[in-house]
């Protein structure tokens, strides 16, 4: 049943919002044992709030766009009176004293939090094996990584725990483990969602994002949660559109670069991509054009000095006196790299060396998107350059970053991009990104809708 069907039926009192959850609620005791997709289950709130919303709905009263819907919250997003751990021992015993601007946005549209999802520790990974809480198991390929960092919420909207769940996108933490997962991720353009109430990995790309199995799903989660906060200075008052209402797409101006796929280690992904991209051609009537991106080689080598400095300044506020623990006593080996280096590059005798430059290669990176979108109307690539690794497989950080080379562009452009299931490969979801310009959202979501 998907999200449009579900949103009717309970409406219509044909599907209680309480049996919605019950639903979910033992799945989640039977299975998530073997996925470990959550780190906290809000079991008795969820219900409760499940029953006001019947009691709304049976008493005639306007309800919510979201009205008895099952919502998984990464464990990084402030929850008033839910643990918020960001997977990591420092924050084992923290719990929310307030709701982020997004989980105010859900609530307002009776959406119903069902739990907190498990994580790479403070976003610090790719592939979900980081957490303090035990790794997250991919439930659609078993023995392999989920991706990461949102794995959790991906996971537990690939095994049918909830109906949509959000993560936060820093360089492709929704999209990687979306293409995992085979599930539809969404990472807005910068400033189209407000992150106040986040716990940051990099103050200055991230964005909270829709899981869905469902195009339709994504799209209704994103109207929910996008618009100008007071809370956050970097949103803006662009117009939200009705993302979830479709128009049939035609004539698009697709573009595709020879450097992406240079960067593809498995190239039956690239190939699996292309097929795709030969059936949307056809359908839509549309054509594709060549788009120089000679920059993106250096995304990821761009990205990290850039994320190492501002986690490092981010987690100055966990020392052990404020919140939690000292993070540097209590962190995962990725947080603790990250930390360190950060702090390193910040030294004063390295000013200018590194984050500078980091900032200058950002802007071509940006520079060569925009110059693109004047000729194309969306980009795809692939997400990730190969399929996700074995659990207990040994990979280089190096090889770990990698998985994001072709995310994190729109992250640094601050554009917004989405991934759709493509097929798979041995039996491996493989997922599509499509790349919009910067608040372009209802022509990306038209594109994910007709693929």
């Amino acid at each position: 049943m998907n999200i449009k069907e579900k949103q009717l039926l309970i409406r219509e009192r044909k599907l209680l919002a309480v049996d919605n959850i019950k639903s979910f609620l033992e799945k989640i005791k039977k299975e998530d044992k073997s996925i470990n997709s959550f780190i906290y289950v809000a079991e008795k709130e969820a219900l409760e709030q499940a029953k006001i919303v019947d009691k709304k709905i049976r008493e005639n009263k306007k309800v919510g766009r979201l009205a008895g819907l099952a919502v998984a919250v990464k464990s990084c997003i402030n929850v008033k009176g839910m643990p918020i751990t960001c997977a990591s021992r420092t924050l084992k015993k923290y719990v929310g004293t307030y709701d982020a601007d997004v989980i105010k946005k859900i609530k307002e549209e009776d959406g119903i939090i069902i739990g907190m999802t498990n994580m790479d520790e403070f976003a610090c990974g790719s592939s979900g094996e980081t957490s303090a809480y035990g790794l997250i198991q991919n439930p659609v390929a078993k023995g392999r990584i989920p991706g990461g960092s949102s794995s959790g919420s991906t996971a537990a909207v690939a095994a049918g725990f909830c109906d949509i769940a959000l993560g936060t996108d820093t360089g492709g933490s929704i999209r990687n483990p979306a293409s995992h997962c085979g599930v539809v991720g969404i990472k807005p353009s910068y400033g189209r969602v407000s992150r106040y109430g986040l716990v940051d990995l990099s103050m200055s790309l991230d964005q909270i994002g829709p899981l869905c199995k469902d195009v339709y799903g994504a799209a209704l989660m994103l109207e929910v949660i996008a618009g100008k906060s007071d809370k956050d200075s970097t949103t803006y008052e662009e117009k939200t559109d009705s993302y979830s209402s479709f128009k049939n797409i035609k004539n698009l101006k697709v573009g595709l670069s020879k450097d992406f796929e240079s960067l593809c280690v498995d190239k039956r992904i690239y190939e699996l991509i292309m097929k795709k991209v030969a059936e949307l051609i056809k359908k839509t009537n549309s054509n594709i054009l060549n788009v120089d991106l000679k920059h993106v080689k250096l995304a990821v080598q761009t990205y990290y000095p850039l994320v190492y400095v501002e986690f490092f300044s981010g987690t100055r506020k966990f020392d052990g006196r404020r919140y939690g623990e000292k993070i540097e006593n209590s962190c995962g080996e990725e947080v603790l790299r990250r930390i360190l280096g950060g702090r390193e590059i910040s030294r004063a005798e390295y000013g200018g060396q590194y984050y500078r430059k980091s900032l200058a290669a950002k802007k071509e990176i940006a520079k060569d998107l925009e110059e693109a979108f004047k000729k194309v109307d969306v980009i795809i690539t692939p997400v990730t350059p190969k399929l996700p690794h074995k659990i207990g497989e040994k990979v280089s950080f190096k090889d770990m970053y990698a998985y994001d080379a072709f995310t994190i562009p729109a992250n640094l452009a601050g554009i917004c991009a989405g991934v759709i299931p493509a097929g798979t490969i041995d039996g491996v979801p493989v997922g599509l990104q499509v790349m919009a310009p910067a608040f372009k959202e209802k022509l990306l979501f038209e594109v994910l809708n007709s693929l």
